[in-house]
């Protein structure tokens, strides 16, 4: 039975549209695929540029450690006076404006003190020595020099340290990066124009020599365990100081 003319005309029809399709979803994952690979190849005409970002930084922060030493032959005459002259030192501490949240105990010791007979060749307890330390942060630096001259007068008998720091050192590192890569982007702009080319995007980057803010230790003689204690000492004055982070970037555009 032959075909007839209409049947062979619709069913031609069909088979084009079904080829067309088939070529259309070739040709999308064909440019798909080339559009990859020539995101995998490395520009041929490059520029590579390195810059230096640089940012200064002075201390918010001040944390000063201090310890009341005392000793005695009775344990709870010896804890209930120490802590007595602890007490005091905080009081004095919170007057200045130092907020609870920022004083801590950084240790509680009490020890025997032995001593040696030489005539019965025993070992013995003489007594015992309680150090009771604390570690108080400072955001006032003005207050810094006030609180450390008014604490032996307390009777806190040993200052440890003193040291400056950043609270938030993410801020001035991220600082230094941004005006690292805003130079380098100037420097190979000015480049390419030199060179009657003109800059494209980014290809690769990365920093180098970055870094945290180091803490800054100011110079702070220790008051020993049987001095100062109940004598007014003049504030000393004390210079938080200044230093830069600094950070090296690399960047490489492509060129045209």
């Amino acid at each position: 039975m032959p075909v007839k003319p209409e049947v062979t005309k619709k069913v031609f029809w069909i088979l084009l549209n079904i080829v067309l399709a088939t070529a259309v979803i070739l040709g999308f994952f064909a440019v798909k695929a080339l559009w990859r690979y020539g995101g995998s190849v490395y520009p041929s005409r490059v520029v590579s540029v390195s810059a230096q970002g640089k940012v200064t930084v002075s201390p918010d922060i001040a944390t000063l450690s201090f310890s009341v030493i005392s000793e005695g032959t009775d344990p709870e005459k010896l804890q209930a006076d120490n802590t007595d002259r602890v007490n005091a030192a905080l009081d004095f501490v919170k007057s200045e404006g130092v907020d609870a949240k920022d004083i801590k105990t950084a240790g509680y010791n009490l020890s025997p003190r032995y001593e040696y007979d030489e005539k019965t060749r025993k070992t013995t307890i003489g007594g015992y020595v309680l150090t009771q330390s604390v570690a108080v942060k400072i955001r006032d630096l003005t207050k810094v020099g006030k609180i450390f001259g008014g604490l032996p007068a307390r009777g806190v008998n040993e200052i440890s340290g003193l040291v400056f720091s950043v609270e938030d050192p993410d801020k001035f590192l991220n600082e230094a990066r941004q005006e690292g890569f805003d130079k380098a982007r100037a420097k190979a702009k000015s480049m390419a124009e030199q060179n009657h080319a003109r800059l494209g995007s980014v290809i690769t980057f990365n920093e180098s020599g970055g870094g945290y803010p180091m803490p800054m230790y100011a110079t702070v003689e220790s008051i020993g365990k049987d001095g100062g204690m109940g004598v007014p000492v003049p504030a000393p004055t004390i210079e938080p100081g200044s230093q830069e982070v600094t950070v090296w970037v690399n960047v490489t555009y492509e060129i045209w």
